[in-house]
């Protein structure tokens, strides 16, 4: 079995190709990642020289490096996407190209080749607000925010090439993740690493919205269910550990596996959209396959937050790249894009290669040749 992972030098995907050599140490794994903000390749430092490995750093958005790889794959899985919530709130347009239309440019290159099955990681923020009774697989899709509608249309156009062409899909809705080497922007490594500085930990409006949290690894073992039964008729299968936990929670537990103060949790505004609950119905995965969650919630955070302790080298250069959220929403979120424009363009590779990279030199030697007939 070959497999082409996207994004797959992220917090997720990087956890995914590890896990996935360790269960099957006989398969041959691809890499895809453009390396944004979030992608690094020290996640990924361990495997290099492994037989059946490689990276390829590129964009899922690129049809001609996509349609090469995806030749040779058996199977494609796509974490490949821009994430954060609170980024998506500041520079919407670049979820909607990442996220939908590198979704079609990958299952157009599927389409054609007729080969590989393909696994679209889809989220369960897709639903919006799980109300009282956390949404099953057939709830309708609510997003709030620019990140989930992006992903709610990339989780539909999986669907779609399944519907139309046929094309072996299947559509996972995760719950919110944790474990090593996640981007410190997000929560639990943001207020862990806050805290080793001793600064404030922001807890967006009350801190009582809850999220259902699952362990990276437990979600590594339900794609690995999934991709081993061959089921890729364009269901959806909802992942969840029903550990439902508050912001205000998360933070309390992070400061004591640091032996670090509450005074260091600070209320900010709200931040637009805030979902009040995240949570899924996963009782079709469980039933349908025998899937469970293995590790202990408890355990698991507090090896998490020890984790980050233990790696201050690994995220303490990563932190040029983050950006105070709390305190661009508290400007507004115009006065904060513009705040942190700067930032977000440090944090992306540039080239001049590709076809942007022509065009912005075919613009400037035109605006040199008009420039010289004046």
């Amino acid at each position: 079995m070959r497999l082409l992972v996207t994004g797959g030098a992220g917090f997720i995907g990087s956890n995914f190709v590890h896990y996935m050599f360790g269960a099957h140490p006989d398969w041959e794994i691809d890499v895809l990642d453009k390396l944004t903000y979030a992608g690094n390749l020290d996640n990924l430092s361990a495997l290099r020289g492994r037989r059946g490995y490689g990276f390829h750093r590129g964009d899922i958005c690129d049809p001609r490096l996509v349609d090469r790889l995806v030749g040779d794959a058996d199977c494609v899985v796509n974490f490949a996407a821009e994430t954060h919530v609170d980024r998506s709130i500041m520079f919407a347009g670049d979820f909607v190209t990442t996220d939908v239309f590198g979704t079609f440019v990958l299952l157009e290159a599927v389409r054609k080749h007729g080969k590989a099955s393909f696994v679209q990681i889809s989220t369960d923020e897709v639903y919006g607000e799980a109300g009282e009774t956390p949404p099953d697989e057939d709830s309708p899709l609510m997003p709030k925010s620019p990140y989930a509608a992006s992903k709610a249309g990339a989780d539909r156009l999986a669907f779609s090439y399944w519907t139309t062409y046929r094309t072996p899909v299947v559509i996972t809705r995760c719950t919110n993740n944790y474990g090593p080497c996640q981007f410190p922007e997000k929560l639990i490594p943001l207020f862990a690493t806050n805290a080793m500085t001793g600064r404030k930990l922001p807890v967006y409006g009350s801190g009582r919205n809850t999220r259902d949290w699952i362990h990276v690894l437990d979600h590594c073992r339900a794609l690995d269910t999934l991709i081993s039964a061959g089921r890729f008729r364009g269901e959806v299968f909802n992942i969840g550990a029903g550990e439902e936990h508050s912001v205000l929670e998360i933070a309390d537990m992070v400061l004591k596996a640091l032996g670090r103060p509450a005074g260091l949790v600070e209320f900010v505004p709200d931040r637009p959209g805030h979902v009040e609950r995240h949570a899924v119905d996963s009782s079709k995965l469980r039933s349908e396959l025998g899937w469970a969650p293995k590790e202990r919630f408890g355990d698991a955070i507090r090896s998490t937050v020890l984790w980050y302790r233990d790696n201050e080298s690994w995220w303490r250069k990563l932190l040029a790249r983050r950006i105070d959220f709390s305190k661009a929403f508290s400007q507004g979120t115009g006065a904060g894009r513009k705040t942190h424009r700067a930032a977000r363009g440090s944090a992306r590779p540039t080239s001049s290669a590709g076809p942007k990279g022509r065009a912005r030199r075919n613009a400037a030697a035109k605006k040199a040749r008009r420039g010289k007939t004046r």
